[in-house]
């Protein structure tokens, strides 16, 4: 063998060793690749699991708060009916739009309320800039805490009442529907800080209890009208002297737009 040979021999021996290493700590690295794939494996399996329980967990609350608030009345059904009106008190009520106007909408509110949150986020900017804005009815807002089941409402009603000492009863009834998840005590100071209330006065009359009295009186008119869940409203023709309506439509639940437009509508054109 001469020392080309030789050579020769040798590179093919130290391309055998790499290749062999290469194949040996190839196939290491796939089992490891394989070992890692099944345990990934087993990891989204718990995580369908554990999503599935949950999602069974939370439709289950779905179902024991609809259960409380009372059936959701479809948008078709909309009563008492013109022959057979409703009276339904304005006192203590926050209002907003046209007072001379002919229409007056009473919305029974709970600030602890999924659905109340969903009529306030989804369906009344469209009553706010069609009607309200544009003079065509007055906008009531009264409290129906449901303290069984949202023990933080009534004080937030309290919150927003005190606010209204300052002239900034909506700007608060806005504010605590769109933080509904922070509406304990410290939760509301924080709140009237964020909308320059004077924290002093918000605070003394928060403490003190200034409108328990009122919520109270709201809660009471609202069970007087049959009212058992919220949001719950009533839409009918305004009091010349402003302290109550005769309600020919009561709509129940977070309806859609629609539903309001149709009942509005149909007392704008009769009248």
């Amino acid at each position: 063998m001469n020392n080309q040979e030789g050579i020769i021999e040798m590179k093919i021996l130290v391309l055998a060793v790499t290749v062999a290493l290469s194949l040996f700590y190839t196939d290491k690295s796939f089992s490891q690749t394989a070992k890692e794939l099944n345990k990934f494996k087993q990891e989204i399996e718990t995580l369908k699991a554990a999503q599935t329980g949950m999602e069974k967990d939370l439709q289950t609350i779905k179902n024991i708060l609809q259960a409380k608030q009372g059936p959701i009345a479809p948008p078709h059904a909309l009563g008492p009916t013109t022959d057979n009106p409703t009276v339904v008190s304005l006192q203590g009520g926050a209002i907003k739009g046209n007072r001379n106007a002919k229409i007056t909408l009473v919305e029974f509110t709970d600030y602890q309320c999924p659905f109340c949150t969903r009529h306030f986020r989804d369906t009344m900017p469209q009553i706010d800039n069609d009607y309200v804005k544009t003079g065509k009815i007055q906008y009531v807002l009264r409290d129906f805490p449901l303290e069984s089941i949202h023990p933080l409402a009534f004080k937030a009603a309290e919150a927003a009442n005190c606010s209204g000492e300052q002239s900034k009863y909506w700007e608060m009834h806005d504010h605590l529907f769109a933080n509904q998840n922070a509406l304990a005590a410290k939760d509301l100071l924080t709140h009237a800080q964020a909308l320059g209330l004077d924290s002093a006065k918000f605070m003394q009359c928060l403490d003190g209890g200034k409108y328990a009295a009122k919520v109270r009186k709201d809660q009471a008119d609202a069970q007087k009208n049959g009212i058992t869940g919220t949001p719950t409203f009533f839409i009918g023709l305004s009091d010349p002297k402003g302290i109550e309506i005769k309600a020919v439509r009561q709509i129940v639940g977070a309806q859609n737009y629609p539903a309001f437009k149709a009942a509005i509508d149909a007392l704008l054109a009769a009248e």
